[in-house]
């Protein structure tokens, strides 16, 4: 049986019979996007402090939403060089963590500041935390004031090809430890209790942690090497 497509059309018109639909969203990319080559390329190991840093960031889940969690770890002892923290995903979180860890340390030499594209994806786990929230994915270290920030204090940037989280194993190391230790171990009421066990157990992690390669905790291997 043959129809003609306008006569199957109007048919389906009149009785409401058109599927719906869905149109694409796209995402607006600006012009000043910056990515870098992977230096890092999963070579993990230094024998000095301040050669080879990793930054990341991380949600940490509350009764209030999620609290992120900004790094800058040394691969040298895994120390957490600097930590932020901020109810938002933002530029500046990144930027005022990548600043507290230049102002503590003292650099000497080309210092290598690994990340990813982007920070990690949360979108499952936010939908199934909080279902009403729109998720909003971050490019923090491809943007325009990192590479200003980093050019400025003669750090060479390097970056975790698209899809290899495994270029950032460290950083995601971390949060897994973090998260494993203390955040998941309990139900976390609110923001100021979150920012608490944070505090609580990066000084741990820093002070009193053995790393297994050389039983010593990071601040042990830090001091021997001065």
């Amino acid at each position: 049986m043959q129809a003609n497509a306008k006569t199957v059309l109007r048919v389906m018109r009149k009785y409401g019979l058109l599927s719906e639909v869905r149109r694409k969203k796209y995402q607006h990319v600006g012009q000043h996007m910056h990515r870098y080559d992977n230096l890092l390329n999963r070579k993990f190991q230094t024998d000095r402090p301040n050669h080879k840093w990793v930054t990341d960031i991380s949600h940490i889940p509350t009764a209030q939403g999620f609290l992120y969690l900004s790094i800058v770890q040394d691969l040298f002892d895994n120390s957490i060089v600097a930590y932020k923290t901020s109810r938002q995903q933002t530029v500046a979180l990144v930027l005022d963590t990548v600043r507290s860890a230049i102002k503590k340390e003292k650099i000497a030499g080309e210092l290598q500041l690994h990340s990813d594209q982007k920070p990690e994806d949360t979108g499952d786990c936010l939908q199934s935390f909080l279902p009403k929230v729109k998720i909003v994915k971050g490019g923090q270290y491809t943007s325009h004031s990192y590479f200003t920030l980093i050019k400025e204090y003669g750090i060479a940037p390097s970056m975790s090809r698209r899809g290899n989280p495994y270029d950032n194993a460290m950083a995601e190391n971390f949060f897994s430890i973090l998260k494993t230790e203390c955040i998941y171990r309990q139900k976390i009421s609110s923001f100021e209790q979150a920012q608490l066990l944070i505090d609580d157990y990066i000084y741990f992690y820093n002070y009193e942690r053995f790393q297994m390669k050389h039983r010593l905790t990071p601040v042990e291997i830090r001091s021997q090497s001065a």
